[in-house]
């Protein structure tokens, strides 16, 4: 079965960095689009970052370009997330996504907190 777990969250003040990962199980991850989604307390769910199969290409929400970098290995079904210039407006729970046949599978999430 699909697996997605999300790791690298925590407490960091604004302007620092953190870098999310998650590594993924259950399914050929070379084959789809990944995708970073967040969500802040009261907020809808969000698309943060996506990635194709190949790396080749990636999509960011307006909020977080420039500062936010999705990437992933293929090698370690892992894909990442770089987060740099971080703001207390980025505070949220990041999960890992991955669509399969109109289906979304979820990781459990990992806390990000931008606080000083």
């Amino acid at each position: 079965q699909v697996q997605l777990v999300e790791s690298g969250g925590g407490l960091v003040e604004p302007g620092g960095s953190l870098r999310l990962s998650c590594e993924a199980s259950g399914f050929i991850f070379s084959n789809y689009r990944m995708s970073w989604y967040r969500q802040a307390p009261g907020k809808e769910r969000e698309l943060v970052a996506s990635i194709t199969s190949s790396g080749g290409s990636t999509n960011y929400a307006e909020s977080v370009k420039g500062r936010f970098t999705i990437s992933r290995d293929n090698a370690k079904n892992t894909v990442y997330l770089q987060m740099n210039s971080l703001k207390s407006e980025d505070t949220a729970i990041y999960y890992c996504n991955v669509r399969q046949s109109a289906k979304n599978y979820w990781g459990q999430g990992t806390q990000v907190t931008v606080s000083s």
